[in-house]
This record gives C-alpha cells, sequence and structure tokens, in this order.
C-alpha cells in the first residue's frame, strides 16, 4: 500500500529487455535507507519486488501482463521516474490509498500553466472515466493527485509548484501516456453497485419448471 507521495525521481541505470519482460534497475538514494530484498517500491505507480540491491541502485523483474498494461515498456537507460516506498504502519499519512496496481494508461492532451499551477487533460478510456468524480483522488504516475474537471473521456489535474518540481509529471508533454490508478474506494463502490448474477434468470427458472 502508498500513499501517492513520492519520496524521489530516480534514474534508469540499466534495462535487461526480454521477449515480453525485462529486469529493471534504478539509480537511487534516499528511498534505499532501510531498503532490502522483498520489499515493495512503486516505481511510476507501479508495485515492483526489490530482487537485488547494490549500492545506490535496486533491481525488479517486470512481468509480461506489467508490460502490457503500463508504461513501462516505454522506459530507456537515463530515463527518470518517480519512487515511492511502501507505507509505514505507524507513518503519517497524507496522500490517499494506492495499490500499485494500475488500471489502465492515459495521455496527457494539454498542459496549461496559470500563475503557480500547471493544469493538465489527461484522456482516459472509456471503461474508466466513471471512476473520476470532481474533488476526488487518482494517482497519475504513482503521485496523489485532486480532480479538478471531468469530461466525457478526460479529467484535469493541477501541479504545484511542490508537484512540479518532486515529480516527473511537470517534464511531460502532450502526446505523453501516464499510468493511471483510480480511487480505490471509487472502484469498490461501483463495483458493489453492479447487479451481481448468481446464474438464477428468467432462462433458468423455465428451464426448472419455476414459470
Amino acid at each position: 500500500m502508498f500513499t501517492g507521495l513520492i519520496e524521489e525521481v530516480g534514474t534508469v541505470h540499466n534495462l535487461q529487455r526480454g521477449r515480453n519482460s525485462m529486469i529493471l534497475t534504478i539509480e537511487s538514494h534516499k528511498i534505499l535507507d532501510d531498503a532490502k530484498i522483498g520489499d515493495s517500491i512503486s516505481i511510476n505507480g507501479v508495485c515492483l519486488t526489490v530482487t537485488d540491491l547494490a549500492s545506490h541502485q535496486f533491481s525488479v523483474d517486470v512481468m509480461p501482463e506489467t508490460m502490457k498494461s503500463t508504461t513501462l515498456h516505454e522506459l530507456k537507460k537515463g530515463s527518470k521516474v518517480n519512487l515511492e516506498r511502501a507505507m509505514a504502519a505507524g507513518g503519517r499519512f497524507g496522500g490517499h490509498f494506492v495499490s500499485g496496481h494500475v488500471d489502465g494508461t492515459g495521455v496527457i492532451q494539454s498542459m496549461k500553466k496559470e500563475e503557480n499551477a500547471i493544469y493538465i487533460y489527461i484522456q482516459v478510456p472509456d471503461e474508466l472515466i466513471k471512476y473520476f468524480m470532481m474533488k476526488g483522488s487518482v494517482a497519475v504516475d504513482g503521485t496523489s493527485l485532486t480532480v479538478f474537471d471531468v469530461k466525457k473521456d478526460a479529467f484535469m489535474i493541477s501541479l504545484i509548484p511542490q508537484t512540479a518540481d518532486d515529480t516527473i509529471i511537470a517534464s511531460k508533454s502532450p502526446g505523453s501516456k501516464v499510468n493511471i490508478e483510480c480511487d480505490m474506494i471509487a472502484k469498490y463502490v461501483q463495483n458493489l453497485m453492479q447487479p451481481q448474477s448468481n446464474g438464477i434468470d428468467e432462462s433458468y427458472l423455465r428451464e426448472n419448471g419455476f414459470m
């Protein structure tokens, strides 16, 4: 479990690509103070397991499903990435509940600077837009942000200077892809509201002599 408060921007040191997978090695400093093999670290919003540790570096395995459903396959040597350690049980909770399980990718439509804010519209797949609402939460590349506008196929976030400086989002441009994790509570509520099929329908009743 994560908070969406990015602790450090790391750098891709090396990629060992397989056919549909890869071993990703990240250079970092702050988040490795207490890291050990087996720990969970969010890389651009994707929860991954530390498999190797070295001085100021750690490695993770990226499996085919993750390669297919996130933007990690677009990384290259020197790419900057958002990093966050799993939330400590006794720590202060400042963002929102972020699982590190990406729901899909979005595409930046526009970026506009207005005084101390950067307004960004992000287009998302049709199946995700139902999880967005004004003043709701979203994780973009692992960063906890507030939704300020919702359109038919896109939503808007706003970056304050602190977030722009401490994450990779402001360095992107229109057309860039980002990892999207919708609000966990919204997903549970939406799921509970869906009619659940238990196999009993009109056809079943007729076949068994009830109609």
